[in-house]
C-alpha cells in the first residue's frame, strides 16, 4: 500500500516527454496510484530515468479500437488523467476530454502543452527554451551579453510540471466537492509567465530594469552573486538585508568605506571586483568554516556529485538510493502522511494484468484482452 496524502486517488497517465513524466512522478511520490499508458513499442525503461518511477506501465496499442475502450473503461474508475500531446490528438484518438467527461463527470482531465490549448502557436513545436522565451523569463536570466537558458527548470518543471499537478489537485478538490470534473489547461509558456510575477511588479516598480545582471536578484549587485575561490570552487551569496550585509562584511573583512554604499547600482561593479578578489584569497572550505551556517546567507555551489554528501542534505535524507541510482526524496514533507518513492521505473507493459486487476476489471475481461491481443 502507498503512503502519502494521495493514497487512493487513481491517475491514468499518458506516457510523454520531460513535464508529463515529472508530474507524475510527483502525484506518485505522494501516494497516487498512477497507471501510465505506455506505447507498446517504447523503449525499455532504465533505473535512471528517475522521473519514471513509482508507477505501474500498462501498454497498449491506442490504434486499436479495443484499447482505447479499455481508456475509456479505465476514466470511469479515475479521478484524474493527464496528458502531454498537442491540442486535438487526443480527440483524434476519441480519448478526448468531451468524450471523457461523458464517461466520468467528476474526472480531473489535465493537457500538459507549451503552448495551451489555443493560440497562433498552439500546433508548433517548442522546447522550453522557447516557452521562457516569450514569457519574460529567457532574457533576465543570463550574462549581460546574452541570455542563458537556466537548464529546462523554469518552463518544463517549474512552469509545467508543478502548474499542472497544482492544477489537477485543485480541480480534484473541486471534483469531490461539487460531483463536477473539468479540463485544466497547462501550459507551460503560461506557466513560466506566472513564475516571473515578482519581476513583473518589480518592474512596474521601477527597480528591476531590462538590463541583465544589472539587478538585485541577477548577480547584478556585488551581495547577491556567486564567487569563484582559491581552489576553483565557487560559493554563493546572499546577503540582501542590512544586518546580514554587515556580518558578511565582519566575516570577510569588508572594513574600506566603500562597502558601506550596499545600494548604490553606481558602485556594484566596483564592488563587485573588489569582493571577487577577497573571496579568491582563500579556499571554498575555508570560507565555509568561516561563514556557513551564519546569517551571512552563504552556501558553496555544489556539483551533483557533491551534493547528496552535503551535511544538510544528509541529515535531512534530501537524497535516496533507489535500485543503485542516487536522486532526490520526494517533495514536500507531511507530518503525518510522508510521501514515498514506491517503485523504480517500471518495465513497458509490466503491469498489464495487476494493474487491470486492482482498479476493477474482472479476470474473464482480462482474459478477453489477451485473446484480443490488447494487452
Amino acid at each position: 500500500m502507498a503512503n502519502g496524502p494521495l493514497q487512493g486517488v487513481k491517475v491514468v497517465e499518458f506516457a510523454g516527454l520531460g513535464p508529463g513524466p515529472f508530474c507524475g512522478m510527483l502525484l506518485s511520490d505522494l501516494g497516487a496510484d498512477v497507471v501510465r499508458i505506455d506505447r507498446t513499442d517504447a523503449k525499455p525503461a532504465k533505473p535512471f530515468h528517475v522521473t519514471q518511477r513509482g508507477r505501474r506501465s500498462l501498454a497498449l496499442d491506442l490504434k486499436r479500437d479495443d484499447a482505447v475502450k479499455l481508456c475509456l473503461d479505465l476514466f470511469e474508475r479515475a479521478e484524474i488523467v493527464f496528458e502531454g500531446f498537442r491540442p486535438g490528438v487526443m480527440e483524434r484518438l476519441g480519448l478526448g476530454p468531451e468524450i471523457a467527461l461523458k464517461r466520468n463527470r467528476k474526472l480531473v482531465y489535465g493537457r500538459m502543452t507549451g503552448w495551451g490549448q489555443a493560440g497562433p502557436l498552439a500546433q508548433a513545436a517548442g522546447h522550453d527554451i522557447n516557452y521562457i522565451a516569450i514569457s519574460g523569463a529567457l532574457h533576465a536570466i543570463g550574462t549581460r551579453e546574452r541570455p542563458v537558458p537556466p537548464l529546462n527548470l523554469v518552463g518544463d518543471f517549474g512552469g509545467g510540471s508543478l502548474y499542472l499537478a497544482l492544477g489537477l489537485l485543485a480541480a480534484l478538490t473541486h471534483a469531490r466537492a461539487t460531483g463536477r470534473g473539468q479540463v485544466v489547461d497547462a501550459a507551460m509558456c503560461d506557466g513560466a509567465a506566472s513564475l516571473m510575477s515578482y519581476f513583473y511588479g518589480f518592474r512596474a516598480e521601477g527597480t528591476h530594469t531590462a538590463e541583465r545582471a544589472a539587478n538585485r536578484l541577477d548577480g547584478g549587485a556585488h551581495f547577491y552573486d556567486v564567487y569563484k575561490c582559491a581552489d576553483g570552487n565557487w560559493i554563493a551569496l546572499g546577503s540582501i538585508e542590512p544586518q546580514f550585509y554587515a556580518l558578511l562584511r565582519e566575516k570577510a573583512g569588508l572594513s574600506d568605506p566603500v562597502f558601506d554604499q550596499q545600494m548604490d547600482r553606481a558602485r556594484w561593479p566596483e564592488l563587485k571586483e573588489r569582493l571577487a578578489q577577497v573571496f579568491l584569497a582563500k579556499t571554498r572550505a575555508e570560507w565555509c568554516a568561516l561563514m556557513e551556517g551564519t546569517d551571512v546567507c552563504f552556501a558553496p555551489v555544489l556539483e551533483i556529485d557533491e551534493a547528496p554528501g552535503h551535511e544538510h542534505n544528509a541529515q535531512r535524507q534530501v537524497f535516496v538510493e533507489v535500485a543503485g541510482v542516487v536522486q532526490p526524496a520526494p517533495a514536500p514533507r507531511f507530518s503525518l502522511t510522508p510521501g514515498e518513492i514506491q517503485s523504480p521505473p517500471p518495465q513497458i507493459g509490466e503491469h498489464n494484468v495487476s494493474c487491470l486487476t486492482d482498479w476493477g476489471v474482472s479476470s474473464t475481461e482480462i482474459e478477453v484482452l489477451k485473446t484480443k491481443g490488447v494487452i
